[in-house]
């Protein structure tokens, strides 16, 4: 399985998502599952109240039914490589899609503890899984190699990863097709890696990374501004997840808070703000947080900010994979 079948899985995943998603967008606003924009943000985002959201559920139902259409039909798509994170889009999705719920029928979700401590199970267990499928003992250290580290300590560091990307691609979600973009360019990076670590390739986990950028990109047809659906919590905190643990799984977890430098500059900025405005006593490093806001309230329309991120986001993927190729003495 290589990258004839990567090809396949993107253009197979866009197709479906393309197909079904006019119908689902029907769905979910007979539903009533429309967005309910925050007033004390932008004044701008006011005119996208009401617009549907919960696009991740599309997003991973596409992703979750042609991996298992193509396990039954090849008997070898689901695997050690594959399971962890199909079942983390699964789990985190499932918390997102009742957030959404909530939000969009009370316009509050689930309470930041009550969905912290979901996070936290999940990214456990699959910190875990990871952890005792691979047997891993080490972490890979760009420019150094292997460093040794107990299981209890690589199962921490792990599931701190997983929960930490999902909240930052989150925090990204605030800009029609902000977040669905860097996504594309982050698990594109390490689509590349899985596939072409020879000889420790993970051509299923190439394919699944390959599946989920047809059915992002398949979601951006609908997400580029102005926006027809968003993704949602569903989407956002599920995929966030998905690809820490891809990057896991990949044995170059370091890498992440390179390949997806957009998740963690948004959920920096956040944590400084409120940090900042605590120490000093109200004063404001950013005009707003996340960091899209700042740039909003700077003047920036909101596809040059969307259009810069993702050129920015392509250009960490680019390095990131640059590095692993380097790392391994691969690039010439």
């Amino acid at each position: 399985m290589g990258g004839e079948a990567m090809i396949q899985g993107i253009l197979i995943a866009f197709a479906a998502v393309v197909i079904c998603m006019p119908a689902f967008i029907r769905l979910v606003r007979a539903l009533g599952m429309g967005k309910k924009v925050r007033v004390e943000g932008p004044q701008t985002h006011l005119v996208k109240e009401g617009t549907p959201t919960m696009g991740g559920v599309l997003i991973i139902g596409v992703v979750l039914a042609i991996a298992a259409v193509w396990h039954l039909l090849t008997g070898r798509f689901i695997d050690g490589s594959t399971f962890a994170p199909l079942a983390t889009l699964a789990l985190v999705g499932g918390l997102g899609a009742v957030d959404d719920w909530l939000n969009a029928r009370t316009g509050e979700g689930i309470r930041v503890r009550q969905k912290l401590v979901w996070q936290i199970a999940v990214a456990l267990a699959a910190a875990w899984q990871i952890q005792q499928t691979y047997a891993i003992s080490a972490l890979v250290v760009p420019f150094v190699g292997s460093v040794d580290v107990p299981a209890w300590l690589y199962i921490i560091f792990a599931a701190f990863a997983i929960v930490a990307t999902s909240n930052g691609v989150n925090f990204t979600d605030g800009l029609d097709g902000l977040a669905g973009g860097t996504l594309v360019f982050a698990f594109g990076g390490y689509a590349l890696i899985a596939s072409v670590a020879a000889p420790l390739a993970q051509p299923n986990l190439a394919a699944l990374c390959a599946l989920v950028i047809g059915a992002l990109l398949g979601f951006l047809w609908f997400n580029a501004h102005p926006a027809q659906i968003f993704m949602g919590d569903s989407g956002s905190l599920s995929l966030g997840a998905a690809l820490a643990v891809v990057a896991l799984i990949s044995g170059q977890a370091l890498l992440l808070p390179l390949i997806g430098i957009i998740f963690v500059l948004e959920a920096g900025s956040d944590v400084l703000q409120i940090g900042w405005y605590r120490l000093s006593g109200g004063k404001r490093i950013f005009r707003m947080a996340p960091l899209h806001h700042h740039y909003e309230l700077s003047g920036w329309h909101e596809q040059k900010i969307t259009l810069r991120f993702w050129i920015v986001g392509a250009l960490a993927a680019v390095v990131g994979v640059a590095f692993f190729l380097a790392t391994r003495g691969q690039l010439v």
